[in-house]
C-alpha cells in the first residue's frame, strides 16, 4: 500500500479564540481530485493553506507524500522545520489563489521561469523553453510577451496555473480560482484544470463550480463550521447528497 499523497489526522487551526478547523480527516490518494466545497467561512480556504504551510496548524498531524507538513518527527518528538526546509517542501506544491498575484513588471513568459530559475536553479535558456511549453499548455502561446495589464483576468490565471507547474508540483491546490473572474472566462480556466486532471495530477479544488465538482471530482467534500460534515463519490454527494446540512446549502447555491 502507498500512503495518500495528502493525510490529515485531526487537524485543527485557530485564529485567537476563534476555531477555524475542529479535527478534520481525510485522505487525497494519488492522482485524485478532491472539491472542497461549502460556505464561506467554512474553513476550507484553511485547510489548503496548512497543506502547504502557509499556515500552522495548531493539532492534529498533516502529511503529504508521506511526510509531516512543516515539521519532522525524531525519537517521538517532533520539531518545526527550518524556513529553507519549508521553502524547498513547499516548492513540490503548487498553489493558485483567487487572486492571480502575478508581477506586474515581468511577461507572461517571465511570471513562469522566475522560480524554476531561482528555487530550482534551472539554466534560462531551458527554463525558456519549459515555460514557453506551459503557456501553450495553457492556451497561450500567443501571449508569452503581454504583461498582466494587458491580460483579462481568466488569460492571468492560466499564466498563474502555467507558472505554478512550471515547479513540476506532485500535487496541485487551487483555492476559488474562478470567483474573481467574470463568467465568460471561468470556462477557459475550468477547461485547463479539467485537463490537468485527465493527465493524473492530484488535485485539490476549494470551488464554488458545482458542475466542475460533479464532472471532474473523484470525491466531494462538503465542509461547514470547521468540521467535514460529509464527503463521498462526486456525483452522488451533489446530486444525492445524505446530510440535510449538505442539502440546503447545494439547494442553495444549484438555484443560482
Amino acid at each position: 500500500m502507498t500512503e495518500p499523497m495528502v493525510k490529515a489526522h485531526g487537524v485543527r487551526k485557530h485564529f485567537g479564540p476563534l476555531q477555524v478547523l475542529k479535527g478534520i480527516n481525510l485522505e487525497v490518494d494519488h492522482k485524485e481530485v478532491v472539491c472542497l466545497i461549502g460556505p464561506s467561512g467554512s474553513g476550507k480556504s484553511t485547510f489548503l493553506r496548512c497543506v502547504n504551510h502557509l499556515e500552522k496548524i495548531d493539532g492534529g498531524r498533516l502529511y503529504v507524500d508521506g511526510e509531516l507538513v512543516g515539521y519532522r518527527q525524531e525519537n517521538g518528538k517532533v520539531y518545526e522545520l527550518r524556513e529553507d526546509e519549508i521553502a524547498d517542501k513547499r516548492a513540490e506544491i503548487g498553489m493558485v489563489f483567487q487572486r492571480f498575484n502575478l508581477f506586474p513588471h515581468m511577461t507572461a513568459l517571465g511570471n513562469v521561469i522566475e522560480a524554476p530559475m531561482r528555487v530550482r536553479g534551472i539554466k534560462k535558456r531551458d527554463a525558456i523553453s519549459q515555460g514557453r511549453n506551459l503557456l501553450d499548455r495553457v492556451g497561450l502561446a500567443d501571449k508569452i510577451d503581454e504583461y498582466p495589464a494587458r491580460l483579462s483576468g481568466g488569460q492571468q490565471q492560466r499564466v498563474a496555473i502555467a507558472r505554478a507547474l512550471a515547479m513540476e508540483p506532485k500535487l496541485m491546490l487551487f483555492d476559488e480560482v474562478t470567483s474573481a473572474l467574470d463568467p465568460e472566462l471561468v470556462k477557459e480556466v475550468l477547461d485547463v484544470m479539467r485537463a490537468l486532471a485527465r493527465e493524473g495530477m492530484t488535485m485539490i479544488v476549494v470551488t464554488h463550480e458545482m458542475i466542475f465538482a460533479r464532472d471532474v471530482g473523484d470525491r466531494v467534500v462538503f465542509m461547514d463550521d470547521g468540521v467535514i460534515v460529509e464527503e463521498g463519490p462526486a456525483k452522488q454527494v451533489i446530486e444525492n447528497p445524505r446530510e440535510e446540512r449538505t442539502k440546503q446549502f447545494l439547494g442553495l447555491v444549484l438555484e443560482h
